[in-house]
């Protein structure tokens, strides 16, 4: 239930009957000229109604009825042809922002945009129609395809983290946005951005190192804004890495690398992040930042991987002070203060603490042998970390290290969206076609979760744990003696589900092997301090391809692959030269090589034959259909209601065998005895109702009911003559306990005709001989039933 003042409080427990409301158009208040109102919001479950369990989306609708003003009709200021000056207050897209209440304060309503307009001639009435956040969600539905998850058989994402990368795409954020998502020349871009809500997915960049299942979780609680990847008791070191979406360049780039902590939560009190670097043959590079917050110590390290290193070290004791909570860490790693082909990088770190105090280390500049970084291109973010951690990012292209403000992101978003736990391990992300909110609607309805924007405009996301349990506590209590006008009630055997299938596409045999190969046809030229792109065209359902790996003289990867030689045949590789960066667009994989140097390079092999090579990963061997089965024989439900089967949806998102049963546990416990249906109960107007919210009813009037409902529709209408009316639609939580049949004897399903059969004594008596018994031409039945002895 919405949180309400006490004045609306008090008003409803006297059962006050004054109601008011607000209404804003495009931020223009216009509630004087509101002839009549209406919301309706209700989920779109397909589930029996009567079973003790709901799923699906809602989206509210808004209706308002606007007179005119100032001596002017409302059509001639509002109608669609109406003069821009005072008709734009109601075009489609316009906001709109609804309050209603009783007594002297009102309460959010309705927060959305307007989505059509209609206007009759003759009349002083336009007719306005609005809908909610889902109208935000409109835009074609795009996920990431990475091939992690079934290349190393762990779980890449869920389908929490999809719900939540939806709503990013549409600006509906549960925590901070990437920096620089968009591709802009001479602009910052985001290599990496993941959220850790539920997934190591990511739209920038694509997981590579996948910690094992059971060494992880999920946490919302204690999360720096919305969820994060937590390490079990006992597992220190947690790894998992990312490639970046282009393989940035060292000597030349600025990397900032940052990530989102709470050292209270988790095994341990380190955590790092590491810029993983591709040097010339098999050699790598390293930067990398570590914080220990029980030491209160900063590290950077400068490093050759499996050789030498350098660090620089800073101390705050507030690092290691009993304030425990979320931590922003970050450090800038410049490596454009050289012109050769080898630098030593400039460090610095910033964090910000719990409450608010900025740690800003001074940049310090390697100058020892083993903290000089060669010629080379990164190659991923590696993340380990002993606590919970949340929006870790990699960016290039800063100018300097980013101020306090726009470390923090400060005015950048607002939170619109709350999720619920982690539900639903997906080895490879299924495939989605639509809308944003359409395909919000097939994840609910496929995982029996709920979808929807509430009152003030947040979006939010519950899955079938909810019913894991009855609610023994009610939101608000509805009476016949003063809050209850109708009631009716009705129960049905359909709404019993006491065997329940749910269907999974489980992945068993794990393992990559290779997809499309692209192999260029031509030596390209990367002009001097220039660009080049190439478009290859890439079918819908190739899994995603990363920056090709360069390679030089003395090494030749597998996968995708790309030489620069500093002549057309290919006389001489070139090493740490050329930015690569790959995104799929429009049906077509772009690949972009950006020249760091001041001479033309061109994409050939040794022998002087074009070097670009473009590798998809697909799956060795398709998911195969499981099903998972909850049924209990012998039950009481079966004994009163006999055996009735739910089979549910067969779908891609749900890819777990142990999830399935999960679900079919639930399904089961839900629909087990059937719960009568309360039919559209009318109430007096109470604002702060909810979708979700658990009521109890109490009618001692006729049907002396008193149990608890989850709502699951409201439908609040409101004239100038007749008041406000509120209509909810309910979902009982539990059935009216076990049927017992006292005193019963309930009769058999068949009572067929008594037979009298025939004896043998009786067929001899009629039939002396079986040359008589032949002649009569009788058949063995018509003897049998005695129908002719």
């Amino acid at each position: 239930m919405q949180q309400a003042d006490n004045a609306t409080t008090g008003a409803l427990a006297a059962g006050e009957r004054t109601t008011g409301h607000s209404t804003r158009l495009g931020g223009k208040d216009v509630s004087a000229q509101v002839q009549s109102w209406s919301v309706e919001r209700s989920y779109a479950t397909d589930l029996p109604t009567a079973m003790r369990a709901f799923s699906g989306s809602s989206s509210a609708q808004l209706q308002l009825q606007l007179s005119g003003t100032g001596g002017t009709s409302a059509p001639e200021l509002y109608a669609p042809w109406a003069n821009r000056a005072t008709g734009d207050i109601t075009r489609p897209g316009q906001s709109v922002v609804h309050r209603g209440g009783v007594g002297p304060t009102t309460l959010p309503a309705f927060r959305g945009t307007v989505r059509s307009r209609s206007a009759q001639a003759g009349t002083d009435t336009v007719q306005i129609t609005a809908l909610d956040g889902a109208e935000r969600l409109r835009g074609p539905a795009l996920l990431p395809k990475p091939y992690a998850g079934f290349y190393t058989g762990r779980p890449v994402a869920t389908a929490t983290w999809c719900v939540d990368e939806l709503l990013r795409q549409a600006g509906v954020l549960t925590s901070p946005p990437a920096r620089y998502p968009d591709f802009v020349e001479g602009q910052p871009l985001t290599l990496v951005h993941a959220t850790l809500h539920g997934g190591f997915a990511t739209p920038y960049g694509q997981p590579q190192t996948l910690p094992p299942r059971g060494a992880y979780t999920w946490t919302r609680d204690g999360a720096p804004h919305e969820m994060a990847l937590l390490p079990r008791t006992g597992i220190k070191g947690l790894t998992a890495s990312w490639f970046p979406r282009s393989r940035i360049t060292v000597p030349g780039s600025r990397l900032f690398a940052e990530a989102w902590v709470n050292p209270a939560l988790g095994p341990g009190d380190t955590v790092s992040l590491e810029l993983v670097l591709d040097r010339t043959g098999n050699a790598q590079g390293s930067l990398r930042m570590e914080v220990n917050f029980a030491a209160g110590t900063v590290r950077i390290y400068s490093a050759t991987v499996d050789g030498g290193y350098w660090y620089f070290e800073w101390s705050w004791v507030g690092l290691r002070s009993p304030l425990m909570g979320p931590w922003h860490i970050g450090a800038l790693f410049d490596t454009t203060g050289s012109s050769g082909t080898s630098v030593y990088p400039t460090v610095q770190p910033r964090l910000t603490g719990p409450d608010g105090t900025q740690y800003l280390g001074s940049p310090a500049t390697y100058v020892e042998s083993s903290g000089l970084q060669n010629a080379a291109e990164l190659r991923e973010l590696k993340l380990v970390t002993d606590m919970a951690v949340e929006g870790v990012q990699l960016t290039s292209g800063l100018s300097a290290m980013p101020s306090a403000s726009v470390f923090a992101q400060t005015g950048t978003w607002t939170k619109g969206a709350e999720l619920d736990d982690a539900i639903l391990p997906l080895y490879a992300v299924p495939r989605v076609s639509g809308s944003q909110w359409e395909v919000l609607g097939q994840i609910a309805k496929a995982t029996m979760s709920t979808a929807d924007f509430d009152e003030r405009g947040v979006f939010r996301w519950r899955n079938y744990t909810r019913f894991n349990s009855v609610p023994t506590k009610p939101d608000l209590t509805l009476t016949s003696v003063r809050d209850i006008a109708s009631l009716t009630l009705t129960e049905e055997i359909d709404a019993c589900r006491n065997y329940v299938v749910q269907p999974a596409k489980i992945w068993e045999n794990f393992g990559v092997s290779a997809g499309t190969t692209y192999t260029d046809t031509q030596v390209r030229t990367v002009p001097a301090n220039g660009t080049l792109t190439v478009s290859y065209v890439m079918a819908e359902e190739e899994f995603d391809i990363g920056p090709p790996t360069t390679d030089d003289d003395s090494v030749v990867t597998s996968g995708s692959q790309v030489r620069f030689a500093t002549t057309a045949a290919g006389t001489t590789a070139v090493k740490g030269a050329v930015d690569v960066l790959t995104r799929r667009e429009d049906g077509y994989l772009v690949v972009r090589f950006s020249n760091r140097t001041s001479q033309p390079l061109y994409t050939a092999k040794k022998d002087g034959t074009p070097s670009v090579y473009l590798m998809t990963l697909k799956p060795q061997a398709d998911p195969v259909e499981r099903k998972a089965t909850a049924y209990v024989a012998g039950t009481a439900s079966e004994r009163y209601y006999g055996r009735q089967e739910h089979t549910g949806e067969t779908t891609d998102w749900i890819q777990d065998l142990d999830a399935a049963q999960a679900i079919a546990n639930a399904l089961y416990n839900a629909g087990v005895y059937p719960v009568p249906v309360i039919g559209d109960v009318e109430v007096l107007y109470d604002p702060r109702v909810q979708l979700g919210d658990v009521v109890r009813l109490t009618d001692t009037s006729g049907t002396r009911l008193d149990t608890l409902a989850w709502v699951v529709g409201i439908s609040t209408t409101a004239t100038a003559d007749a008041g406000v009316r509120q209509t909810l639609t309910l979902r009982g939580t539990q059935p009216n306990g076990t049927p017992a049949d006292a005193g019963l004897t309930p009769d058999a399903a068949a009572d067929p005709a008594v037979v009298a059969l025939s004896t043998y004594a009786s067929v001899t008596a009629a039939f002396p001989t079986l040359s008589a018994l032949t002649a009569s031409g009788f058949t063995w039945g018509q003897i049998k039933e005695s129908a002719y002895v």
